[in-house]
């Protein structure tokens, strides 16, 4: 095919290896920082990430386990004799396993679920069962309940609304929702605010079996007794021990009772397999099930209520155990009192060979390679912090006691935070802060792509605009001049850092290329990895050397490398967004009150099905985004500003005196707290950050300018102009903050 002569310019483009002075570095230090990332990148190792992976996956390690603790102390004793100054910092938390299990259909017919995943030939450490958690869904209450069955799709609020204009009631039932749609936790949740008893999690085969591909151990999908395990804590209200909410989980600590805690469900919950899922759905009746709540079981999907009849019991140990975060540090040489910090968990719900051991065996190489440098006469300016975190499956809680712990020096200290965790085979993941978006990219620039050998930013460009849904998608893929990163929700260790302290974060890893459905199974381990995902861990070289580089470049830089107009820019996004969403919402909801005057539902209904008749909702009141607007706008004008006086300093026309640089680096270092309030979002006071959160009925979603858009989302119209004043007072409050980093650098502003 012959190309465009716009083609032929974007093609050294898009593959172009990154080059120049990296952002930050004055001429005179960048030529150094430049050598050394270089040597810094030739030192991961493959065969030291398998034989890592090896170790730390051989056993089952959760939270409170004698493996777990096994691990810890082999992390260390490699950390320590690669000469890094580190030690385990242990923290007692709540962990609550199960004493009793059951599921059982009693009507119209009797069937016993399984609850139990059976090792598979060739794969050894899936026998390990007497060590293995069961599975089952952490934070669970107890409860003995029975009652009739309702399908609920994924269980979200939309799939009630859908319930309710079938005439279907959960008040008193048991429901059963497939996995996906949103974090397993909202489940629950939302089954019991609408009055549900009891709740069941299948996962089904057109999402990770056999729909999508050959099972385990023929191929990388979820068999049909493969089970998900995983913490169903309310996450939204806040992460961590769930008796010492915004403290440190010490020994000591005050705790609350269990019942006062509010991050437990509210009624029993366990997770299934499809094999155990299949006979329970296909006892149902009642309405056929819409088309896209069907899944892939050679069954009729109906909604019910009953006949099916399920008993359901679920009892659990409420212990509390010992967490061990493995906590190294390297001395800056001229600023020790600047971190920057590199996480990844070691926990896992069972070996857990992908999630997390895969991110964790990077970062191990990482940190035997700055051994080396250091051995070699390299020393970073800022202090670098890496952590291996406990308790992450259960709920995030070992980076959140810790970060809880140390909040103080870390708001007045921590420069960003990076996190990995589960590592793959394919395209470049990266989202976080937008003040960091073009440090991902220009970092991203310097790492080859292992299979294509090109860079992995260059990679991850090409997905993008191949996966496009429009035109107008790939014309700003192309035009942009960097490569647009996501926001951050939750899920992983970067939430407390980013959403309750206000440091800056970004989270990385590799994917897209290595599907399956062995998470949080007993089967996600060293065989499966090694034969279905990166199993000669050239990505896992790759994602060491990525987020080595990028902690040198933050460790080293002479200014900080923040750059505000992609945070200005995705703020204005985000800004517009909300603003429609409102004036959509307002249509949908005139529309909606017309058709229910003009009786259109019962004139269209089958007479021969339920109806139940719409009732009327409160129009939208006024709703005013003026005051925001204007503090994107001003934010905007800041970030330019600001962006005038860096590069006035980087080409030395107005270059800050040396004595200057540490006050000017800790305001940089600060300005991702200026986006956060002590107050807090709407009844979730732990979450402070006022453009990043995760969503209250998502969990891990993201929800941006959350105040704002989650009140027009719920209909809680008296909070919209208020949260979007709050959100309006945070932005400037932000623009004030960057106008001030502009002063040390001498500009004429």
């Amino acid at each position: 095919m012959k190309l465009s002569t716009r083609s032929l310019l974007l093609v050294p483009f898009l593959f172009s290896i990154g080059a120049g002075t990296p952002r930050g570095f004055f001429p005179e230090s960048a030529a150094a920082q430049k050598k050394w990332e270089e040597r810094y990148r030739s030192l991961p190792d493959p065969a030291r990430l398998r034989e890592s992976m090896r170790v730390l996956a051989a056993e089952p390690h959760h939270l409170g386990s004698e493996y777990g603790e096994k691990n810890a102390r082999w992390i260390l004793a490699r950390l320590s004799e690669w000469g890094l100054d580190a030690r385990i910092e242990t923290f007692h938390v709540l962990f609550p396993t199960p004493r009793e299990r059951l599921v059982e259909l009693v009507e119209p017919t009797r069937f016993r679920a399984a609850l139990a995943e059976p090792p598979v030939p060739g794969d050894p450490t899936s026998s390990q069962t007497e060590k293995q958690l069961p599975s089952y869904n952490a934070y669970s209450t107890d409860g003995d309940v029975t009652a009739l069955l309702v399908y609920v799709n994924y269980g979200v609020p939309a799939d009630y609304e859908r319930l309710e204009k079938l005439g279907v009631d959960v008040g008193g039932k048991i429901v059963i929702a497939r996995y996906g749609g949103s974090w397993r936790g909202i489940k629950p949740k939302v089954a019991a605010e609408k009055g549900a008893v009891g709740c069941l999690i299948y996962s089904d085969p057109k999402d990770d079996g056999y729909f999508e591909g050959d099972v385990y151990p023929g191929g990388p999908f979820r068999p049909g007794s493969g089970v998900q395990r995983g913490s169903v804590m309310d996450m939204p209200l806040h992460p961590g021990d769930p008796l010492t909410p915004g403290i440190g989980a010490a020994r000591d600590a005050k705790r609350l009772s269990i019942a006062e805690a509010k991050t437990l469900t509210k009624i029993p919950v366990l997770p299934i397999s499809y094999g155990d899922a299949q006979p329970l759905l296909a006892a149902l009746s009642g309405p056929v099930a819409p088309a896209e709540w069907r899944g892939a079981l050679p069954i009729t999907y109906h909604v019910g209520p009953g006949p099916a009849k399920v008993h359901l019991k679920a009892v659990f140990d409420w212990k509390t155990v010992a967490l061990h975060d493995v906590i190294a540090r390297i001395e800056g040489s001229a600023w020790p009192d600047q971190w920057v910090l590199h996480g990844n968990h070691h926990d896992a719900w069972v070996n857990g060979a992908k999630d997390p051991v895969s991110g964790m065996v990077a970062l191990l190489e990482e940190a035997r390679a700055f051994g080396t440098l250091l051995k070699e006469g390299w020393r970073p300016k800022r202090t670098i912090v890496l952590a291996a975190w406990d308790g992450e499956e259960q709920g995030l809680i070992g980076s959140t006691e810790w970060a809880e712990t140390h909040a103080a020096e870390l708001k007045q200290k921590a420069v960003a935070y990076i996190n990995t965790d589960s590592n793959g085979r394919g395209f470049l993941s990266a989202a976080g802060s937008h003040s960091l978006e073009a440090f991902v990219n220009e970092v991203a620039a310097e790492i080859e792509d292992p299979q294509k050998k090109v860079p992995v930013l260059s990679r991850a460009r090409a997905k993008r605009l191949a996966d496009a849904a429009s035109a107008q998608v790939r014309k700003e893929v192309r035009d942009r001049a960097n490569l647009a990163i996501d926001a951050l929700g939750s899920g992983s260790d970067y939430t407390p850092f980013l959403q309750h302290l206000g440091i800056a974060s970004v989270n990385f890893g590799f994917g897209g290329e290595d599907e399956g459905g062995i998470y949080h199974s007993i089967y996600d381990d060293f065989a499966w990895y090694t034969r279905f995902s990166d199993g000669d861990f050239t990505y896992g070289r790759a994602l060491a050397q990525l987020t080595g580089t990028a902690v040198m470049r933050l460790a080293n830089a002479d200014l900080l490398p923040f750059d505000f107009t992609a945070l200005s820019d995705t703020v204005s996004k985000y800004v517009k967004e909300v603003a429609d969403l409102a004036k959509e919402t307002r249509e949908a909801e005139e529309e909606r009150n017309r058709q229910i005057e003009e009786k259109l539902a019962w004139a269209v209904a089958d007479p021969k099905k339920p109806f139940v008749e719409p009732k009327p909702r409160t129009p939208v009141p006024h709703l005013d985004f003026s005051e925001l607007q204007n503090a994107s706008e001003d934010l905007a004008r800041a970030a330019k500003e600001y962006e005038k006086a860096f590069n006035a300093a980087m080409e030395g026309k107005s270059r800050p005196a040396p004595e200057r640089l540490r006050e000017l680096n800790f305001l940089l270092l600060a300005a991702e707290r200026a986006l956060t309030r002590e107050e807090g979002l709407p009844r979730r006071p732990w979450f402070k950050h006022h453009v990043y959160a995760p969503g209250f009925y998502t969990g891990y979603g993201v929800k941006t300018l959350p105040g704002v858009r989650e009140a027009i989302e719920e209909k809680r119209w008296e909070e919209v102009n208020r949260e979007a004043e709050t959100a309006a007072r945070v932005l400037a409050k932000a623009a004030a903050h960057i106008r001030s980093a502009a002063k040390p650098l001498g500009s004429d502003l």
